[in-house]
């Protein structure tokens, strides 16, 4: 990853690098995307913008028919002394106002009313993304690290990962991932640069 984020030789972007898990959780009806949960560890309000806007266009690039975002914090009302839910407010209303695009968004949202419709009914929360959201925005790396690896481990869940903001997706593999993982990988990045009509690059690690 330091070649690829490297100032002078390197294939940034204007856009925040930033790590999504495409995972495959058996319970759960759809697809979900999970950001970021590998490359920023505290992000502020203005890197998950990109972040968010990342996992938008992926999304899109893999075919989603319409893409659910759930900013997650550990509650669904906005509380000022907890940032992150502030910073999901901040998020949404971006969204209406066209800063973030191609997207339903809406946060904060805990992780059961974001992917659990009874959850959001029994909290009164009326909303197109609570309990159908196919894209969860977690508020730091740690938080996004063991979500993703909890439903790896314990709910069986199969994981591609790719990293965005770059002139080419990257494929950033870990010497724990399974070669189904490795291959869903190299697969996500070929679609994705295909709908760009460009190229793959690959970080082993």
């Amino acid at each position: 990853m330091s070649a690829a984020v490297a100032s002078a030789t390197g294939i940034r972007t204007a856009r925040r690098i930033s790590h999504c898990f495409i995972m495959d959780v058996p319970r759960y009806r759809d697809l979900l995307v999970i950001t970021d949960a590998a490359v920023n560890i505290a992000p502020t309000l203005e890197d998950k913008i990109d972040i968010v806007q990342n996992a938008i266009d992926l999304a899109h690039a893999i075919q989603f028919p319409d893409v659910r975002v759930a900013i997650l914090s550990a509650m669904e009302t906005v509380k000022p002394e907890v940032p992150s839910t502030v910073e999901a407010a901040a998020l949404c209303k971006m969204a209406d106002r066209g800063q973030i695009s191609g997207a339903l968004l809406d946060g904060p949202l805990a992780l059961d009313n974001a992917v659990d419709l009874e959850a959001a009914e029994i909290k009164h929360i009326v909303s197109p993304v609570a309990g159908a959201a196919n894209l969860l925005v977690v508020p730091d790396l740690e938080a996004g690290n063991m979500l993703a690896k909890s439903l790896s481990f314990l709910a069986g869940a199969n994981a591609a990962g790719i990293v965005l903001g770059a002139r080419a997706p990257i494929i950033l593999t870990s010497r724990a991932d399974s070669l189904l993982s490795r291959r869903a990988s190299c697969a996500v990045a070929s679609l994705l640069a295909a709908a760009r009509g460009g190229s793959v690059a690959c970080a082993l690690s």
